[in-house]
């Protein structure tokens, strides 16, 4: 009898969630919240993400954000005689209305933070870093979890093969000095784009490279898109200078969000801000000066 009122009682959940749906245009933030595991309003959210993940390979579950019908699900794999935070994690897509749900991302040392917007009259979405191992030489991720209003589930931005955007990589290639810079940077229109710089300081005689990639969604149709900008050989004074000021951009990081910018102090950008000073006004007066005025002469 408790297991048939309380189905009744996810299925109404379900039904009310699924209903209230609204259009593209009327999707803000204040649509989603994390749920509060102590709250007794949010037992049947949890109830019914725990079910729908059944069968899968979890121990916990972290977290549950919730927006219209989808939820977006933190879990953690951890072996139980292992230190707590010694665990990966995963994010899952979860309906609360069937339960379908999805792998989005997995990975170790996960790091949320605020919503940002990609494209003009997009909705916010969640950015995150994260990186592919733990307790190994691990490569840093960059994704951004969004609600599909077409699929009614969350999806997860610049997915290729099993990760987001690559960001970092603590690999050296033998004889080479790699740089690695990025940045989140708002373009002053309200909405914001990754970049990240890799230069190649190869073995003598090949030349040195750099690669800026821009991650971004194009304004029409908010599909994602990645654009890779290298010196062509021979080079053009024109994407040179595309170059230089995508490499100033990213080592300035002015508008990148806390935490969303690393490679700024490394010796590649601070030798190119040092080139890039902006010069003072001076305002100490000159060395004749005793701070006296005198009248000008009186005419005759």
């Amino acid at each position: 009898m408790r297991r048939t009122l309380a189905s009744i009682a996810l299925c109404s959940l379900a039904a009310a969630l699924f209903c209230a749906i609204p259009t593209r245009a009327q999707q803000t933030s204040a649509d989603f919240r994390w749920t509060d595991f102590h709250s007794p309003e949010d037992q049947n959210i949890l109830v019914w993400v725990s079910r729908s993940l059944e069968a899968a390979n979890w121990t916990s579950i972290r977290e549950i954000g919730v927006k219209y019908d989808a939820a977006l699900v933190v879990t953690e794999q951890r072996n139980p005689q292992a230190a707590p935070g010694s665990g990966t994690f995963t994010v899952w897509t979860a309906s609360l209305t069937t339960h379908d749900f999805a792998p989005l991302v997995s990975g170790a040392n996960l790091r949320w933070f605020d919503p940002v917007r990609f494209a003009d009259d997009a909705t916010d979405e969640w950015p995150l870093l994260y990186d592919n191992c733990r307790d190994c030489q691990p490569s840093t991720y960059f994704t951004a979890f969004y609600y599909d209003i077409r699929t009614h589930a969350w999806s997860a931005r610049w997915i290729s093969g099993d990760h987001g955007a690559p960001v970092w990589n603590t690999s050296r290639p033998a004889g080479t000095n790699w740089t690695q810079a990025y940045a989140l940077l708002s373009n002053g229109e309200g909405h914001s784009t990754l970049y990240t710089w890799n230069h190649f300081d190869y073995p003598k005689p090949r030349t040195v490279q750099d690669f800026i990639t821009r991650y971004d969604l194009d304004p029409f149709n908010h599909v994602e898109r990645s654009a890779v900008t290298t010196a062509p050989t021979p080079p053009t004074p024109s994407v040179e200078k595309q170059l230089a000021d995508f490499e100033l951009r990213i080592c300035r990081a002015e508008t990148a969000p806390p935490g969303l910018a690393r490679g700024q102090d490394t010796e590649l950008c601070q030798n190119l801000l040092k080139g890039h000073v902006t010069r003072q006004p001076v305002t100490t007066p000159p060395a004749n000066n005793r701070g006296q005025a005198a009248p000008p002469r009186a005419r005759r």
